[in-house]
């Protein structure tokens, strides 16, 4: 798909958690296509000088012009600040789409791991979306990890799709205990490192495809992980790989 430049206007904001917004973009008739996993760009002027900034797009391309995104508050971020600035609803905003080599191929038969951190969580959705609008019984093992419940923005969402579909397994995955919390809370949630909670948990890697979506420390943490479980192939996917590579990743990390 070829990038384009183009307009939306900001159709509706919703707060989601204290730090997280969900903002959703219009763009005029059908839009354009995006393929699930992939980003967009937003305009923002930063100290006077224009900066793109990149958003995963959190919703499957349907063909209504909406795109849904999930914007974490950054304060130490000035671009994350000049944004949050100008977001208010009916604001025109400048755009660029689709972007990303992270993708979900409908073709692809192979039960997938899907593991998103904070609002890495978006480009999860879309994916998982896209599958299940595809194919209601692909396997699918969603994980999601934050340092606390409350940063699980979503997590009634998963938990749904988990009740819906008997092929989608979802594991939220905390570094803390919720205050407070009770002991049906504990268990509700894994309490421990994402990477950790796979080494636990997973015995092969080989069959799935991989989506891995977090800062670059979070995606290889997970990448190594897995790698120590099993080999992994050439199925795993983050775009990570392509923005904060590192020269002595092992085995598949592209």
């Amino acid at each position: 798909m070829s990038v384009t430049t183009t307009n939306a206007t900001i159709d509706s904001i919703e707060t989601l958690a204290p730090d997280v917004l969900r903002v959703f973009l219009r763009m005029e008739g059908e839009g354009i296509a995006h393929a699930p996993g992939q980003y967009l760009e937003i305009s923002v002027e930063v100290d006077g000088e224009p900066k793109w900034v990149p958003f995963s797009i959190a919703n499957a391309y349907r063909g209504d012009g909406l795109l849904e995104l999930h914007i974490l508050r950054v304060e130490e971020s000035r671009s994350n600040t000049a944004l949050r600035k100008v977001l208010e609803v009916g604001r025109t905003l400048n755009i660029r789409l689709p972007k990303g080599d992270t993708v979900f191929r409908l073709g692809d038969s192979a039960p997938l791991l899907l593991v998103g951190a904070g609002t890495g969580f978006a480009q999860m959705k879309a994916i998982t979306e896209a599958v299940l609008a595809h194919d209601p019984d692909h396997h699918i093992d969603l994980w999601w990890a934050a340092r606390s419940a409350r940063e699980l923005y979503m997590d009634h969402l998963p938990r749904e799709w988990a009740q819906r579909y008997p092929n989608l397994h979802y594991h939220p995955v905390i570094e803390e205990h919720q205050p407070g919390g009770n002991e049906q809370d504990d268990l509700e949630f894994l309490v421990e490192r994402i990477d950790q909670a796979l080494t636990n948990t997973l015995t092969a890697t080989q069959h799935y495809s991989v989506y891995i979506s977090g800062s670059p420390g979070m995606v290889y943490a997970v990448v190594d992980a897995l790698e120590a479980i099993e080999p992994l192939t050439e199925r795993v996917f983050s775009d990570v790989f392509s923005y904060a590579p590192r020269p002595s990743a092992q085995g598949a990390a592209r």
